[in-house]
Order: C-alpha cells, then structure tokens, then sequence
C-alpha cells in the first residue's frame, strides 16, 4: 500500500516550515502574508507527492462535514431514483457532497440508518420516510437538526416538506376517467400507510362518490412493478375487468401493462390505464400511458432550499416551510372514452 502523504512531507519537499504548508493548503496563504512565490511552491510540491487532503480530519476542526444525506424508501423506483439524482445535482450547487441510502420500505432499516448517518457528522437529511412512525425524527427536528420530508411526510407533524399535492392529482385523474364514461374503476394502490399514498386514495374515492359511483375496488399494497402484475392477474382470473384501471405509481402500471399484454388485452381497446407519476419512458409505450405528473425538479430545489435555510440561518420554531406543489394530469392515448 502507497505510504500516504502528510504535509510534513510537502514541507521537506518545499523547504517550507509545516505551518506555512497548512496555511497554503488550507486557502489562508494571502491572509497570513505568505508569498505568491512560496504559496506557488506548496501546491507545486503537494501536486508532485500526489497529496490527498485527509477531509476527515478537517472536519473534527472545524465541526462541519458539507456532507448531506438524502435517505429514500427504494433506488430502483424510477421515481426516487429521479429525486435521488435531482437533489444530488442541487446540492452540488451549494458546494456539498451527498450520501444516498435507501430503506427497502423498512421502518427499522430506516430508523438505524438515520442513527447511522447522524454519527457520520452529516449536516442535514431529506428524507422520504417509509412507515408511519416518526418519533425518531421528531425528536431530531426538536433538538434544532436541520431535515426536510421530501414527497412522504407526516401531516400533523411540524417538520418542514415538500411534496406534490397527492388529493387534487388523484381526484382529477379520477374525475377525467368519470368525464370518459367509465364508472367501473379499480384503484391499485402502494404503501397504505404512506401519506401519499392515503391521499392519492381519499382523492379517487372523493371523485366518485361525487359523482354516485359505487362500482369501484382499492386493492394492493405496494409502490411497485410486482404489485401491479399480481392485482391485476386476480382482476382478470375473476372474469370481470373493470372499464379502467387507475394505478398509484408508474411502477404498478409497469406491472399492469405486462399482466395485460401475457393475456392480450389491450390498452385502451379492452381496458383503460392511468398512472400517478410521469418519466420519458411512458410516452414511448406501445400506447403512450397517462399519467399524473409530479414536478421533481420543482420539490427537490425546494426540498434543498428549506434544507440550507436552516443549516445557515438556525432552527426558528416559528417558521416551518410545507409546500404542496400542484401535478399535472398528462393524457395520452391509453384511456378510451365511452359511448354513454
């Protein structure tokens, strides 16, 4: 293994006492009236030893990591995935690092990666959380620690979030799907004890009770592609389909367009699918799919904003920033409208 590199070593090298080397390295060159001459030589001397600043250390003088960490329920959800790389790329802005986790939709995973990530000296934490526990990050937002709920937050909960407006999605879809002339819906929701998850239902069933329908199913349990596959293999070994699907992610949707296609029914001839969530890759489908549209990029710069408020300005319990930002319903051509 190399022998690493100290500034001992680029002192010798330079010709330069180790104090002096520090101050270079540490950019404090021009306010201790170090030489352009000498600062020149330093970093010529640290480039040629190939020295790699121990940040670790730097960090236990001064008390600050510039490391965030952004902890999400599932990296092979397409959409976490899209908030994973859009508050990386925002963060990077404010000159910081970001440690991504993931918590397998797993309350006690979630619980001691927080621990874990907390005693890494991280300086603050988005998180999506996966459970319907939320001691745990409470007692971290009392104690003054800077987090945000990025898209799964708790409502009666004074922590800051930012989130899409999950009811209004959900009720539109379902209000467009009732203005096509289907009153036999089933829902495929995700996670039921997820806040998105519990609002995106209460909006569907809103829209049809409204309008007096009581022809409708809720079932599933979960945000992804095998969820989908299986509700919707039961919807059609029960021998009567539904006129429409509404399915609560992208991902389910997957899972329903593949249980379909194995038993060649067609979208939208046979069937109608909707799905909450967009990405690029609904509308190069077979049938382009409709979908609710949540703005990403929109929560995530809010997510990280609200974030770097408080670590720069201190935890004001009088101000606490929860947004909901409105989606939008994107049709294509996978609902059919029907004669009424």
């Amino acid at each position: 293994m190399r022998e690493k590199i100290g500034i001992k070593e680029i002192a010798q090298k330079a010709g330069v006492s180790i104090t002096t080397v520090s101050r270079v390295l540490n950019n404090k060159g021009d306010q201790y009236r170090i030489s352009k001459k000498t600062q020149i030589k330093v970093n010529k001397a640290a480039d040629k030893l190939k020295y790699i600043p121990n940040h670790f250390a730097a960090n236990l003088r001064t008390g600050k990591s510039n490391t965030i960490s952004l902890l999400i329920p599932s990296l092979d959800n397409p959409f976490f995935a899209s908030i994973a790389s859009e508050v990386n790329a925002e963060i990077k802005n404010f000159g910081y690092l970001t440690i991504i986790s993931d918590t397998n939709e797993d309350i006690e995973v979630e619980k001691k990666e927080v621990k874990l990530l907390i005693s890494r000296n991280i300086e603050g934490l988005i998180i999506a959380p996966c459970g319907d526990e939320w001691s745990h990050l409470k007692s971290l937002h009392d104690k003054g620690y800077p987090i945000v709920s990025i898209d799964r937050y708790f409502e009666n909960l004074n922590i800051p979030f930012v989130s899409t407006d999950n009811y209004k999605g959900a009720y539109n879809a379902t209000k467009k799907l009732i203005d096509y002339g289907h009153t036999s819906i089933v829902c495929i929701q995700g996670v039921r004890k997820s806040t998105p998850n519990k609002l995106r239902v209460d909006g569907f069933t809103n829209a049809l009770k409204e309008s007096g329908i009581k022809n409708y199913k809720i079932v599933g349990s979960d945000f992804n592609v095998e969820n989908g596959y299986f509700e919707t293999k039961k919807l059609i070994n029960n021998k009567k389909l539904p006129s429409a699907i509404f399915a609560l992610s992208n991902t389910i949707a997957l899972g329903c367009i593949k249980a379909l296609k194995e038993e060649d029914i067609h979208i939208p001839e046979d069937i109608s699918l909707i799905a909450f969530d967009n990405h690029p890759y609904l509308e190069y489908l077979a049938t382009p799919l409709s979908c609710v549209s949540q703005s990403v990029e929109e929560i995530c710069k809010l997510a990280v904003k609200y974030l770097f408020e408080h670590i720069n300005e201190g935890h004001n319990a009088g101000t606490v920033n929860q947004t909901l930002i409105e989606p939008e319903l994107i049709l294509r051509d996978s609902i059919k409208k029907l004669s009424k």
